[in-house]
């Protein structure tokens, strides 16, 4: 896997490889919880919304009360006067033209949610760590069958550009330009009531640039469709994962590249530039569960076991055996079909010719019981 490997390519503006190598921060190493993630970045969309109500005076600006019962109508409050269509209808009920809706809304609604500040750097480390894996980058829609290597690290200078042009030669110099080439194929107009609403036009998620410094790069960039830029110092999990789906990809500056073990910290030491910040570990050092069920393992599992085996006692407890089944044989159709239970069932029954007697003095001299 991309994330396994110790070091990284740095790549020209030629999109051929410098020579110098990155060691891989230990952040691409991290869990990867699509769950946190999508947590993480829902709870993140929220504190972007703005209160919205309906009017507190809608659907009682009317004079309107009810005719009572007895009159072969409903109870509604219905307006009063004459002379128009509307004298007589119903009012201020939600089921009525023209009344207020059910539970209206309110400004004073919950809004925005708190999120905690290790609960969101995980879901960064997470993001990271998915954007190495070129599996994950691909099922996210990403055109980078063609590109050298993933990450995608190049050189510093690449910070210094200003032009356009420039930016998109580097691109195709890197075969990244697929990429926004798939973006300028899904420009289309949205669906829905969205149209209305300054959201007419959508497209696909490109590249997202992350640099150290602002030399002019965020000018070169803005202008390519797609493109997301972002400062190291400053990651947004809105776009790293964009609809909180891992698998952005994302094109480094070797600077910003090296910073991030500053940032997020390594399994030996936490982090420099957070406070009190380690990064996430792993559940299980190793997740081959076929290598952990030999039967090796399994025999050296099953002499800790508690309640022991029918062969040898409890090794953790004193003196105790395991249950026995009441029957070695649970088949009761072949038990009782078999040849010795059948003879013993059907044994041979001897005939008495003994009398009955149907006189009651008789039957009582006759009983083993005789009556006192």
């Amino acid at each position: 896997m991309a994330c396994a490997r110790p070091l990284i390519s740095v790549y020209s503006e030629k999109g051929e490889s410098s020579g110098k190598n990155v060691v891989m921060p230990a952040v691409f190493k991290a869990p990867i919880r699509p769950d946190v993630v999508n947590f993480v970045h829902t709870n993140m969309r929220k504190n972007s919304r703005q209160p919205y109500a309906v009017s507190e005076l809608a659907g009682h600006q009317t004079s309107a009360e009810s005719w009572g019962t007895g009159r072969a109508v409903a109870r509604i409050p219905r307006v009063r006067g004459g002379g128009t269509h509307r004298s007589g209808q119903g009012a201020f009920g939600n089921m009525c033209r023209g009344g207020r809706m059910f539970a209206p809304t309110k400004t004073w609604r919950r809004w925005h949610r708190r999120i905690n500040t290790t609960q969101k750097r995980y879901a960064i480390c997470s993001a990271l760590a998915a954007s190495a894996l070129p599996a994950l980058v691909m099922s996210k829609g990403h055109r980078i069958e063609e590109i050298p290597e993933v990450p995608l690290v190049v050189e510093d200078k690449v910070e210094g550009y200003k032009k356009t042009k420039e930016a998109v030669l580097l691109l195709k110099k890197l075969k990244a330009w697929n990429d926004i080439k798939k973006v300028y194929a899904s420009q289309r107009m949205r669906a829905g009531k969205g149209k209305m609403r300054n959201r007419r036009r959508i497209q696909r998620k490109g590249p997202c640039i992350i640099y150290n410094q602002d030399a002019g790069v965020t000018k070169a960039f803005r202008n390519i469709p797609g493109i997301t830029l972002q400062n190291v110092n400053q990651l947004n999990l809105l776009r790293l994962a964009p609809g909180g789906h891992v698998g952005r990809f994302c094109i480094w500056t070797e600077s910003a590249f090296r910073k991030l073990d500053e940032l997020y910290g390594t399994w030996r030491k936490p982090a420099s530039l957070k406070v009190d910040y380690n990064l996430p570990m792993h559940k299980m050092t190793n997740t081959d569960l076929s290598r952990i069920l030999k039967r090796e393992i399994q025999e050296a599992l099953q002499q800790a076991v508690v309640y022991g085996t029918w062969r040898k006692p409890a090794s953790l407890k004193v003196d105790y055996n395991l249950p026995m089944h009441k029957m070695t044989n649970t088949d009761l159709s072949r038990i009782l079909n078999s040849e010795e239970i059948q003879k013993a069932l059907c044994a041979p029954n001897k005939k008495s010719n003994r009398r009955v007697p149907k006189n009651l003095t008789i039957m009582m001299k006759t009983s083993c019981h005789p009556q006192a």
